[in-house]
């Protein structure tokens, strides 16, 4: 059901079983798959395609990237399935310098007013709490959990499974199944409720607690992962930590000495 005062361009493509409020505004290069709701007052006007079960809240605006290098060049936004993207949620598509794509993938939750930058990478069942800015190029993977009125600085990658504290600024990478919290973000420990939520491996989580000991044992992080365990090198959850930290990144690896 489309409402008679929303306004769709003729050229958008719409699942006969979508629904699209009061008051929307909805361009020509979107793509809008099965059973998605989209509430009152939603602004889409840019090139995007947007999944199926998807529910988009009242005033959501999907525009433009707020990067004064951008020139009205071709770029795109992928929105996966079942996502809530809740009221005041903006969200921008990528950039040319960005790759110019911006996607997020399955099963989010958006809280109130956060804000999905260029370029940004944004995982599975990803919770961003409400007031959290997402800068440009930023990568989210799946399972993170990202407290109230954080905000993540452009470029910043938070790995799997992670969880950030409600007013943190976050400045540096958080390696996967990291907690971390502070005015400029630090580590403290291991996200090991998750972990146990999960149902990993006892012997896997407890393998990954002595390794992170290890790894953080002094500064010289690169120095401890080459004298850690061989066998705790092949526990899986180690080997997601490792590729984290040594893969080519634009912040430094949060640490609890940041």
């Amino acid at each position: 059901m489309i409402h008679k005062t929303a306004i769709i361009d003729p050229k958008a493509k719409i699942f006969s079983d979508v629904e699209i409020g009061p008051y929307c505004v909805i361009g020509p290069d979107v793509e809008i798959g099965e059973k998605t709701i989209i509430q009152s007052h939603v602004n889409i006007t840019v090139n995007a395609k947007i999944g199926k079960g998807n529910k988009i809240y009242p005033f959501v605006s999907i525009n433009h990237p707020q990067d004064l290098k951008y020139n009205g060049e071709p770029s795109n936004l992928i929105i996966g399935d079942n996502n809530k993207i809740r009221e005041y949620v903006t969200i921008n598509p990528g950039t040319a310098g960005g790759g110019g794509k911006t996607v997020i993938g399955n099963n989010c939750l958006f809280m109130i007013s956060s804000h999905i930058a260029h370029d940004c990478l944004v995982g599975n069942n990803v919770i961003v709490a409400n007031n959290v800015p997402l800068g440009g190029h930023a990568i989210i993977e799946d399972n993170v959990v990202i407290g109230g009125n954080s905000a993540v600085q452009q470029f910043t990658r938070i790995g799997k499974m992670a969880m950030i504290g409600g007013m943190t600024g976050v400045m540096h990478d958080v390696i996967p199944y990291g907690l971390s919290t502070g005015n400029r973000n630090s580590l403290i420990g291991l996200n090991l409720i998750g972990l146990r939520r999960a149902k990993f491996e006892n012997k896997n989580i407890i393998g990954l607690s002595e390794a992170y000991k290890e790894i953080f044992a002094t500064k010289n992080i690169n120095e401890n992962i080459s004298k850690l365990r061989v066998s705790l090198k092949e526990n899986p959850l180690v080997k997601n930590v490792i590729n984290f930290i040594t893969k080519d990144k634009k912040r430094s690896i949060c640490t609890p000495f940041s």
